[in-house]
Order: structure tokens, then sequence, then C-alpha cells
């Protein structure tokens, strides 16, 4: 694995097959996210795209009550963000998981690896 670089509440590296995102923080507004996270990897973190099916699993966690943030939403800005910077298409998604839990910080996580061809 790669070393964390980091701008503001959003860091990442590469990791094995794909790339791991750290945001801190959250708010009600699923939109802000993908803004943060475009404007990141355009001017920080700059990598190419790659094809080929891939795997995202994305966590949140909370302190407290749970955020009243819907996870589909959520998702939905965060992989228009990650397009044409890990994948070229959100269309090559081919397992999603989603998920909140209450933890230690207020964060979200995201990976994002390109699937194992089988022979």
């Amino acid at each position: 694995m790669s070393e964390w670089i980091a701008h503001g509440k959003v860091r990442a590296r590469l990791i094995e097959g794909g790339v791991e995102i750290a945001i801190d923080g959250i708010t009600t507004q699923a939109r802000y996210y993908k803004q943060l996270v475009y404007e990141f990897f355009r001017k920080e973190f700059d990598i190419r795209p790659r094809y080929g099916e891939f795997e995202v699993e994305l966590r949140m966690e909370y302190i407290g009550e749970a955020p009243r943030l819907d996870l589909d939403n959520l998702a939905k800005a965060l992989l228009d963000a990650l397009k044409g910077h890990v994948f070229v298409d959100d269309s090559q998604i081919a397992r999603l998981l989603c998920e909140r839990f209450a933890g230690e910080r207020e964060r979200i996580s995201v990976r994002a690896v390109r699937r194992a061809t089988s022979t």
C-alpha cells in the first residue's frame, strides 16, 4: 500500500488493485461529497481510470444517533465523483456494499478494487 495523500477532509492511497479513500466528518447533504471528492482527485490525487469490473465498499461511521443521510444517495454521489478517476464509468461496478454503523469518529470510507479476472 502506498502513503496517504491528504488535503482538507479527504485522504486517499493506492492499494492493490484500486484505491482507498477516507473522508472526515458527516453532513446530511450527499451532493456535498461529490464535489469534495471530485476536486480532491482532480487536484491532489491524479490517477488514470481503469477498465474492468470493480467491487466498491462504502462505510459510514458515526457518533451518537444515526445521521439522516440516505446511503443510496451517498453511494451515487461518491461513485459519480470517482468516475473518470478510479474507473471509466460507474457501470463497471459489479458489487457494491454500503453500510453505516456507530463508531469512534464520524467518517466515510470507500474502497474501490478491481475484480480479479477468472481464467
